[in-house]
C-alpha cells in the first residue's frame, strides 16, 4: 500500500464568511498542492473540506498520515467522536445535531478507502508545510474576495 503524507489547513475571514482550504499531498519525492473556496462558510468547514479534497485526490488505497493543526478535525477521529455520532445517527451526546455533517459523512466515507492516520499539529508554528498550506487557504479566500 502507498504511503502518502497529507498536510491540510482551513482559514475564514470572518467566521461565518469567505474561506480557502489548502493541502499538500506528498508521495515520495512527488508534491501536489490544491486549494480552493466557499463564499460563505466556516473555519471548520474549511478544515474539515481541505482533508476531503486532499483525499479525494488518490487514486487507489493507500496509507495517509493526515496533518492538521486543527483540534476538531483529528479529534474527531482520535477520540472516536465520529463512531458516537453515527451509532446515534449524527446527533450530539446532548441530542442536538452535529454540525457540518454533511462533511463528516464523506470525510467518514473516504477514510474507510484507506488507512488514515491524523496527527495533530501546532498551527502557526515553524512547520513549514502547514505553513505552506495556510498561505493556500489564505490565497484562495483572497481569490473570491477578489
Amino acid at each position: 500500500m502507498k504511503k502518502v503524507i497529507l498536510y491540510t489547513d482551513g482559514a475564514c475571514s470572518g467566521n461565518p464568511g469567505p474561506g480557502g482550504y489548502g493541502a499538500i499531498l506528498m508521495f515520495k519525492e512527488k508534491k501536489k498542492e490544491i486549494s480552493g473556496g466557499e463564499a460563505n462558510t466556516t473555519n471548520n468547514r474549511m478544515e474539515i473540506t481541505a482533508v476531503i479534497r486532499g483525499l479525494q485526490q488518490l487514486k487507489e488505497p493507500c496509507e495517509v498520515e493526515v496533518y492538521s493543526d486543527s483540534a476538531y478535525t483529528v479529534n474527531a477521529f482520535n477520540q472516536h467522536w465520529i463512531d458516537g455520532w453515527r451509532k446515534n445517527d449524527w446527533k450530539k451526546a446532548d441530542g442536538k445535531p452535529v454540525l457540518n455533517d454533511d462533511l463528516w459523512k464523506e470525510l467518514y466515507r473516504l477514510t474507510t478507502m484507506h488507512k488514515v492516520t491524523f496527527i495533530k499539529v501546532k498551527g502557526h508554528a515553524d512547520n513549514e508545510y502547514n505553513n505552506r498550506c495556510d498561505y493556500l487557504a489564505r490565497t484562495a479566500i483572497k481569490d473570491i474576495q477578489g
